[in-house]
């Protein structure tokens, strides 16, 4: 956004520390302006009327209305850009869900201060893709995330996906949310051959979309989640025939990161073949594989998503890659799926006409 003015924020938190905390973060980006804070949401709504500020950040607990209370209102009466700034997003299942549904254009996890991270670090870039996303229609809370993607499915958006320990329940935590019609996605799961292909039938019996093992030569198409085999090969993923079209590659070659097949090997391929079209997801997991992957992809313009320390059995995995610098945005497991669904209908929203 060089040369350009920043985008003016109002952030809304009852907490005055926090509020506090989120101005000095936003005060080191040059991209954004906080013109205004606000404790209740009846503060909020008269400095909306009187600054008219490109984005709101919203937290969700607030005295008389709670946030997703005032996000309804705002959406009906005055659309525009809304960042969810909630800590209780590794309690509260579907909050993210819901908040998304609802018209919110981003969320972020408020980190757990004295954990040595950075408070507030990445919501200017929350801020920034929310100002940037095209307007859409908010939904009810009772409407389908499944109708949302039917664009994402027509643009060849990827996902890629890498677990370890903890990985097996995580990634059918993740996959319970996804339609029947989800975009491609592509799994990288740590665990011995043997036990690949029941995982696989497991996997399919239990979540929406055909989940099959990754074969030699075959197209990702949307509705089709690809797991790898554990023990002999890698998993890549190559150039089709046509443009916009991806195929599983499988590759013989010494383990990485001790591992075969590799989650950096997954990603990086991902990185230069599928690029910005591509949502990057780390799970729980020992260790550090997928790491510098994810760097890639991020790098190569893709979204990309960390499990938290919280809902993590061994935040190893996703640690390596958020102090790499390889993750957009920390979320509970519980929100992950939700987040990679929104994700890929904002590519959509960006390249389909």
């Amino acid at each position: 956004m060089s040369g350009s003015k920043p985008l003016t924020v109002v952030v809304v938190d009852d907490s005055l520390t926090t509020r506090a905390l989120i101005a000095a973060a936003l005060k080191r980006d040059l991209r954004v302006k906080v013109v205004g804070t606000a404790g209740t949401p009846f503060e909020a709504r008269d400095l909306i009327v009187r600054l008219n500020p490109d984005v709101l950040t919203l937290d969700y607990e607030m005295p008389s209305m709670n946030g997703l209370q005032f996000l309804e209102k705002i959406m009906r009466l005055r659309p525009m850009p809304v960042v969810m700034v909630s800590g209780r997003l590794s309690s509260h299942q579907g909050l993210v869900e819901q908040a998304l549904r609802m018209g919110a254009a981003e969320w972020y996890s408020k980190m757990a201060l004295g954990s040595g991270e950075d408070p507030f670090a990445g919501l200017g870039d929350a801020i920034v893709r929310a100002a940037t996303t095209k307007e859409q229609p908010a939904v009810s809370a009772g409407g389908s995330l499944g109708a949302r993607v039917l664009a994402a499915t027509k643009t060849g958006a990827v996902v890629g996906i890498g677990a370890s320990t903890g990985g097996v329940e995580a990634l059918t935590d993740v996959l319970e949310h996804f339609p029947k019609d989800c975009p491609a996605t592509v799994i990288v799961q740590h665990m011995p051959k043997q036990f690949s292909e029941s995982f696989a039938r497991r996997l399919d019996r239990i979540v929406k979309p055909d989940v099959r093992l990754a074969e030699e030569g075959d197209v990702l198409r949307p509705g089709l989640v690809y797991v790898a085999s554990g023990g002999e090969r890698h998993l890549r993923i190559r150039g089709g025939a046509r443009p916009g079209e991806y195929v599983c590659q499988l590759v013989t070659a010494p383990p990485v990161n001790g591992h075969r097949p590799s989650v950096d090997e997954l990603f990086y391929s991902l990185a230069a073949t599928v690029g910005k079209n591509a949502v990057g997801v780390i799970l729980t997991g020992m260790e550090c594989d997928g790491a510098q992957g994810l760097l890639a992809m991020r790098n190569a313009g893709a979204c990309t998503i960390g499990q938290d320390r919280a809902s993590s059995v061994i935040y190893g995995m996703p640690r390596a890659a958020f102090e790499l610098g390889a993750v957009d945005t920390q979320l509970p497991l519980s929100a992950i799926g939700p987040a990679i669904l929104n994700l890929c209908e904002r590519r959509s929203l960006e390249t389909y006409p």
